[in-house]
């Protein structure tokens, strides 16, 4: 059954059979600025045809689980659990306690409040840091989503070493913070507090449909999530093109630089439209209109989706373009 204080199913970007019911005389193809991806990709290498017709290894399963610790900075391969996409990981640390009172900091990304509600913790969602630390759950996204504030690790260890006084635990979901300031990740701290940190790989390395995620806790933690997920939680393509991507390092440090400047170009547009550039991420700008419903009609009509909020109908979530002609065409659809 579903718990009665859980909220309505949400609606997430990326759905362009939506889009396209919704705007059915748009220009194809559809340019999906809804989600917070990177437009490009890193290179698939060349795989080995057995990685389809046999079961994954458990020694490819520990390869990728150490390249992450390294890449994430955890402090071993013992705090990682490796997961079949960022949603499933959102949904598990909650139900590993028993019910009690959960407070997210907010407004951010409500699948944490569906999942803390399915495991049936009374869920509220706070404006400020300090009541996450009296919660038996609290959770916090670093840098957030939609707006991309900063959470300093020294403010969220706070949280955590209150959660510990009374064993509590800390979520963070750090799904941002590949492109984001890494000094302020807590995954160095994984293994001394109580706390549960979230990486996506799909969003920085723009591979969202290979659905592989990490979450790095304290062995015991991790173990019990691990344990949860069973022997085989990723594929065999995934643990290869993970354990390739996440050893890239001169694509990685490129990368976190190409977007910056991809950033900062999407700024110049959006501000030069008029737009009132509120917050954001490397991946993705939010902005403020009055106007906000008619530009997402404008934009959806000229075949450019970009993410609503029907609870705040003023504000606009823009991902960033990936070929020139995609800027172009943002840009045009801008001006008319």
């Amino acid at each position: 059954m579903i718990p009665p204080n859980m909220p309505a199913p949400l609606l997430h970007g990326g759905d362009l059979d939506a889009a396209r019911n919704l705007f059915p005389g748009a220009p194809e193809p559809f340019l999906d600025l809804s989600t917070g991806i990177n437009p490009h990709p890193y290179p698939i290498p060349p795989l080995a045809p057995e990685i389809f017709s046999r079961l994954p290894a458990p020694a490819d399963l520990r390869r990728l689980a150490e390249r992450a610790a390294a890449a994430y900075d955890a402090p071993s391969a013992a705090c990682v659990v490796v997961a079949p996409g960022s949603q499933v990981l959102v949904r598990s640390p909650p139900a590993l306690l028993l019910p009690g009172r959960a407070v997210i900091l907010g407004p951010t990304y409500a699948e944490h409040a569906r999942a803390a509600a399915a495991a049936e913790h009374e869920t509220t969602t706070v404006g400020a840091l300090e009541p996450l630390g009296d919660a038996d759950l609290a959770i916090a996204v670093n840098p957030n989503n939609p707006d991309g504030r900063i959470l300093s690790r020294d403010e969220l260890l706070a949280i955590a070493e209150r959660q510990r006084s009374h064993d509590g635990l800390l979520i963070v979901d750090e799904a941002f913070m590949d492109a984001g300031p890494r000094g302020e990740s807590l995954s160095a701290q994984v293994e001394a507090a109580t706390v549960v940190v979230l990486r996506s790989f799909g969003k920085f390395f723009g591979l969202a449909g290979l659905r592989l995620s990490f979450a790095l806790a304290s062995p015991p933690l991790a173990a019990q999530l691990a344990a949860a997920l069973g022997p085989w939680p990723v594929s065999g393509e995934a643990l290869a093109i993970g354990t390739t991507a996440l050893s890239d390092q001169p694509w990685i440090d490129a990368t976190r630089l190409s977007l910056a400047a991809a950033a900062e170009r999407l700024d110049t547009l959006l501000g030069g439209a008029g737009l009132e550039i509120v917050g954001g991420a490397s991946l993705f700008r939010l902005v403020r209109s009055a106007k906000a419903a008619k530009l997402f009609d404008r934009l959806g009509r000229a075949g450019i989706l970009v993410r609503r909020f029907p609870e705040r109908p003023d504000l606009l979530r823009f991902g960033l373009p990936g070929a020139e002609q995609e800027w172009q065409r943002l840009e045009a659809a801008l001006q008319d």
